[in-house]
């Protein structure tokens, strides 16, 4: 008999989610940084502790609410911070900052949806696999930007193509859910 799912934690300051909340100071010094090598460095940072925050909840037992919040959130802020800044460096070209951030943007818009319509009944929100995959791939992106920028255009469009199918398939988790809510 498998044991009991432990429910999450409601613990705002545990050391996972100050891990990922560490994310949105890199996101400021990535904006503040102008070198290409401190700017790897900032990137290979949030990739380490967009890794090592999951790690540290599950090998520790304190997956929180607060947690499932604040992971993504600190994701989106250094992803949208970064890819600002070398928008507005020259390094980015607006269509490929539009693509990079299309599955963010997104998932914002059918969060506020999800919020303000009222007949849509709240369903808990997991990562999925596509979503992560896209999140790597866009702190890939960043890499090829500052080093490799020949790379870039291949990494935009294969996220642009994951993005879309990672929103598919988040739409359609959702529908799911509230249809399984729905049952008696």
């Amino acid at each position: 008999m498998a044991p009991a799912a432990t429910p999450p934690s409601t613990a705002l300051w545990t050391l996972p989610n100050v891990v990922s909340m560490s994310r949105v100071l890199l996101a400021a010094g990535f904006i503040a940084s102008s070198g290409n090598g401190e700017r790897i460095a900032l990137v290979g940072v949030a990739s380490l502790t967009d890794f090592l925050d999951g790690w540290l909840a599950r090998r520790r037992n304190a997956v929180s609410r607060w947690g499932a919040l604040i992971d993504p959130l600190a994701d989106r802020a250094f992803v949208l911070a970064a890819v600002t800044s070398l928008l507005a460096q020259g390094q980015l070209t607006w269509l490929q900052y539009v693509v990079l951030l299309f599955r963010d943007l997104l998932t914002a818009i059918g969060f506020v949806v999800a919020r303000l319509v009222a007949w849509l009944r709240p369903v808990a929100f997991r990562a999925r696999p596509l979503g992560k995959v896209v999140t790597a791939l866009q702190l890939a992106a960043l890499l090829a930007a500052l080093v490799w920028p020949g790379l870039l255009d291949a990494l935009v469009v294969l996220i642009g193509v994951l993005s879309v199918a990672a929103t598919v398939d988040y739409t359609l988790l959702l529908w799911r859910e509230r249809d399984r809510a729905l049952k008696p």
